[in-house]
């Protein structure tokens, strides 16, 4: 039981390092964004966290054989989001966007992040495969409360800059392009 947990927490750090860096990215494109805010979004990083390895589970259980078919894409769609955002941030920052209103985090990005840094996380659906539902369930949750609190830490730490930084939001949006492309070039190249 204590390598299934060590193992899982392993497995949250790993999955959440892509959240991280778009949490920094957020809080340096929001310095003044609430606690409340960056609860919500650690959380939708984590829900998606959870999600993700969830779904992989349940299609590697019921749907073997079109699960590869979906893994081929990953790379491409979590590349396709980061790009969007993150030109979209840049773009904004150049066009001189320097208001906090327009610089706030929307839902509908906030989204996108969450599926974008978590689509990988399917693939940790062929790893946690040969669980049952409740231990499957339990390693989701542990990646999820991983993934929650490094996000946090993520926000804080962008927050933080992000308050004596000018061009913050440019910074963010070529973070999220990099990870975007180490995503892509990771998965298609070294898998």
């Amino acid at each position: 039981m204590w390598l299934f947990l060590f193992n899982s927490i392993l497995l949250g750090v790993g999955l959440a390092m892509d959240a991280f860096s778009v949490s920094i990215a957020n809080g340096l494109a929001e310095p003044k964004m609430r606690p409340l805010k960056c609860t919500a979004v650690a959380g939708t990083y984590s829900f998606f966290q959870f999600l993700m390895p969830m779904v992989g589970w349940l299609l590697v259980r019921t749907v073997v054989g079109w699960f590869g078919v979906i893994e081929k894409f990953i790379p491409y769609i979590a590349l396709g989001l980061l790009l969007y955002i993150g030109i979209k941030m840049i773009v904004g920052c150049l066009r001189g966007r320097e208001d906090d209103e327009t610089r706030r985090l929307t839902v509908g990005v906030l989204l996108l992040q969450g599926i974008a840094t978590a689509i990988d996380a399917l693939s940790v659906g062929f790893t946690i495969a040969d669980y049952e539902l409740p231990m499957a369930l339990l390693a989701s949750l542990i990646i999820a409360a991983v993934t929650f609190i490094i996000c946090l830490f993520g926000l804080w730490i962008g927050r933080s800059f992000g308050s004596i930084f000018k061009h913050a939001e440019l910074v963010g949006g070529i973070i999220l392009i990099a990870i975007g492309i180490e995503i892509f070039v990771k998965n298609i190249f070294f898998a």
